[in-house]
């Protein structure tokens, strides 16, 4: 039986996933290494083995797409963040200071290119744009998940301690990709302790 026109074949179908996988992966090594901004169309699919028309049938434009890699950061930055409950479920503390100690220990890794997220506010200053939609509203959330943490851990000022966290956390986005395996990320773990310790009940 003939395939009708307004049909995608089985070809088709098997073969679009794949394409769109590699337009992502290789949209979010590029645009992390490199920045949303610097990286065009004509190179995530000249990388990523693909056609233009193909990244433009799973995204309507770079912003888009720029929007759905943020999205996938976000994901990934949500396991990392909260896998210390497993080993530390009724413990915030331990909680924080696991994701704290694997962050200082990236940040002062070479090639380090701090948050994604964080960039892409840098990037596009302007309230508009669908990543920094993406990143204002997980950067609001992350605050929220601090001031609990704080709450959970008895602070005196849960909202205070969890700003005092948040900005020693953006503080190691930015220094790591400016100093490296000697800058102030290797301090993180202890400042935030001391931080902490000060904070409580």
């Amino acid at each position: 039986m003939p395939i009708k026109r307004n049909e995608p074949s089985s070809s088709d179908k098997e073969t679009k996933p794949k394409a769109a996988e590699r337009i992502r992966h290789t949209a979010r090594e590029l645009f992390y290494r490199e920045g949303i901004r610097a990286i065009g169309v004509e190179e995530i699919v000249s990388r990523a083995g693909v056609t233009k028309p193909s990244l433009y049938r799973s995204y309507a434009s770079k912003d888009d797409l720029a929007a759905e890699y943020l999205r996938d950061y976000e994901g990934a930055f949500w396991k990392v963040f909260e896998a210390g409950k497993a080993e530390h479920p009724d413990d915030a503390r331990a909680q924080l200071m696991s994701y704290f100690e694997g962050l200082a220990q990236r940040a002062t890794q070479g090639g380090y290119r701090g948050c994604g997220l964080t960039n892409a506010v840098v990037e596009y200053p302007g309230d508009d744009h669908p990543a920094r939609k993406v990143a204002q509203t997980h950067k609001r959330k992350l605050r929220a998940r601090l001031i609990a943490m704080c709450e959970a851990m008895g602070a005196r000022s849960p909202d205070v301690l969890a700003d005092g966290l948040l900005l020693l956390l953006e503080g190691t986005y930015a220094s790591g990709q400016l100093f490296g395996k000697q800058g102030p990320a290797r301090s993180l773990v202890t400042v935030a302790e001391q931080l902490i310790d000060a904070s409580l009940r």
